[in-house]
């Protein structure tokens, strides 16, 4: 397998010794973990855009492990071996598969679909214990692919109002806080990921830019549930004035009263969080909204969303080169290792930001009022289905929710959705309308 250039660009002496090995480990155990709960050969979902049949994902992300860390081969840009999984292909290829057509294939039982799970692991880690560290660019990206799909798995959970499993992490702490604004003078700084810096690094990050940001005001954290239940009970979600027009027919669509998972009883809200329902804590962050109850809310209180650049800029302490709001350590604080064995972010801040502004990563994903789009000079990796497809009609998110593994984020790491989805565990935090 020869990944010469593209491996050493982007993760050149971060998964050293046996740290990798243990991490694709780790992220195998978590994921039969979130599942463990179903019984794959009876669980039924409605077929939704937003889930997948469980037994499918679960053998995408084998197949994916395969094909990638097994099979593929960069000077023919595709796989040279069949897969150990008969018909694997035409299963368990997102690529070729429509979402739709993933309710009507005929599975196997989930025993041989696991041990097709187990089997490529052991396969990729006899391959990984054989390829240089310079080399092993695949392996990454498989292990940050089935990180991506245990958020995803947790996302099932919650919109099927299943239970949640027995593992870490199970919400966003809330740290109450007086609201106010954090200043930026503003200036001149290289958004995304610089050549040769020692992370993995997905195409849409890559490369760093010169991006200038002008003075801008944002809040020290994201908007909590009290303060978006004040929006609510304002008649915020019949107002038409505060929605856009895109955003007034996303609520004539879904007719939206408030936001999901939230209902009254005995004049209080309540929030599901998996299959309990639990009175709102207001201090909590804000989650399951999407772009357009952002965007109503923010019109409602007079404020704005942050551009993505503006986030980027604020999360990296005024543009400096810092990895995280806390600096570059990943083990600031005492926080777990952010690479490898941190179960989430469930931790607001590792450690003070210095710039005063909180919950950055780990809490919620946040979005932004940018549309996703590729950066100057954009060149497709070979997962070309990761970035490309998904340009300009989705919008650019940051920052990490508490389900999202530690080792994911970081200030410069980019997620993208359509503006109409709240299944996510998504919030938002707002700038003033104009720089005092």
């Amino acid at each position: 397998m020869n990944t010469t250039g593209l491996a050493r660009e982007t993760i050149a002496g971060l998964y050293e010794g046996d740290a990798l090995a243990l991490a694709l480990r780790d992220a195998r155990a978590r994921t039969l973990a979130i599942y463990s709960l179903l019984d794959l050969d009876r669980a039924r979902l409605p077929c939704i855009p937003t889930v997948n049949p469980p037994i499918w994902e679960l053998a995408h992300l084998a197949w994916f492990q395969e094909y990638w860390c097994l099979r593929y081969e960069r000077e023919c840009d595709g796989p040279v071996r069949p897969s150990m999984f008969e018909n694997a292909d035409p299963l368990f290829d997102s690529r070729v598969i429509a979402h739709d057509a993933r309710w009507e294939l005929q599975y196997e039982p989930a025993k041989r679909l696991r041990r097709y799970m187990d089997d490529t692991l052991d396969a990729t880690l006899a391959a990984l214990a054989r390829t240089p560290e310079s080399e092993r660019y695949y392996f990454a990206l498989a292990l940050l692919h089935e990180d991506m799909h245990g958020e995803a798995l947790l996302m099932t959970l919650q919109t099927m109002s299943w239970d949640f499993p027995g593992i870490s992490s199970p919400a966003p702490r809330s740290e109450p806080r007086t609201a106010r604004d954090v200043m930026f003078e503003g200036g001149e700084f290289a958004m995304g990921t610089a050549p040769g810096r020692a992370r993995f690094a997905f195409d849409n990050e890559k490369w760093a830019h010169r991006v200038r940001v002008a003075p801008f005001a944002i809040s020290e954290a994201p908007v909590t549930a009290g303060e978006f239940a004040q929006f609510v009970q304002d008649g915020g979600y019949n107002e038409r004035s505060f929605w856009s027009e895109a955003g007034w027919q996303w609520r004539g669509l879904t007719q939206a009263e408030a936001p999901h998972h939230w209902r009254r009883e005995h004049s209080r809200w309540h929030a599901r969080h998996f299959s309990e329902w639990r009175e709102l804590d207001p201090a909590a962050p804000m989650m399951h909204v999407c772009l357009h109850e952002a965007q109503a809310y923010c019109r409602w209180a007079g404020r704005r969303l942050p551009t993505e650049a503006e986030w980027e800029y604020a999360a990296r302490n005024g543009g400096r080169d810092d990895v995280y709001p806390w600096g570059d350590d990943e083990l600031a604080g005492g926080a777990t290792d952010l690479r490898f064995s941190g179960p989430s972010l469930a931790v607001a801040d590792a450690a003070p930001p210095a710039s005063g502004v909180h919950g950055l990563i780990g809490g919620v994903w946040e979005w932004t009022s940018s549309p996703f789009t590729p950066y100057p000079g954009f060149a497709v990796d070979p997962y070309r289905e990761y970035s490309q497809p998904w340009f300009h009609s989705h919008y650019a998110m940051r920052g990490g929710s508490f389900a999202t593994r530690s080792r994911l984020v970081h200030n410069r790491f980019r997620n993208f959705y359509l503006p109409g989805r709240n299944d996510v565990f998504a919030g938002f935090r707002t700038c003033a309308l104009e720089a005092a």
